[in-house]
């Protein structure tokens, strides 16, 4: 399946809606370039819903590490919305939770880059908690 990405703003923020997988190949460089697009557009900061996203291999953990960084360097950051359960557990294993923010709500994810606004972060330590109560 390959990697559909859909581009709409909210607030001003670019929100990318990925759905397929992010693998390697067309997909990963399909992400990349979108990615580049938005930043040499000006438009750094995004936010990546992956909810429709079922599968993401080592080479698409990669590209999203490189967007992050790319991001980065235009003073953006790249943030995470709508993960299923497959897509935390590997951030929480390669230890890139600590890279990117996540979130359940659309909202919250929006109102982060606000810092006036009251957010509800997603919580990986609960989350965590609740995969070895299973």
């Amino acid at each position: 399946m390959s990697l559909d990405i859909q581009q709409r703003q909210r607030e001003g923020i670019v929100i990318l809606d990925l759905a397929g997988r992010i693998t390697l190949g067309a997909e990963a460089t399909t992400f990349r370039n979108a990615v580049q697009k938005l930043v040499a557009a000006g438009h750094p900061n995004t936010i990546l819903n992956m909810g429709k996203v079922d599968y993401v291999d080592s080479t698409g953990l990669g590209a999203m590490v490189n967007c992050a960084s790319t991001v980065k360097k235009s003073k953006g950051v790249v943030k995470l919305l709508n993960l299923n359960r497959r897509n935390i557990e590997l951030l929480v294993m390669t230890k890139l939770s600590t890279i990117f923010e996540v979130f359940s709500d659309e909202q919250d994810a929006v109102n982060s880059f606000f810092p006036d606004r009251e957010i509800k972060k997603f919580d990986i330590l609960s989350f965590v908690r609740e995969l070895k109560e299973e």
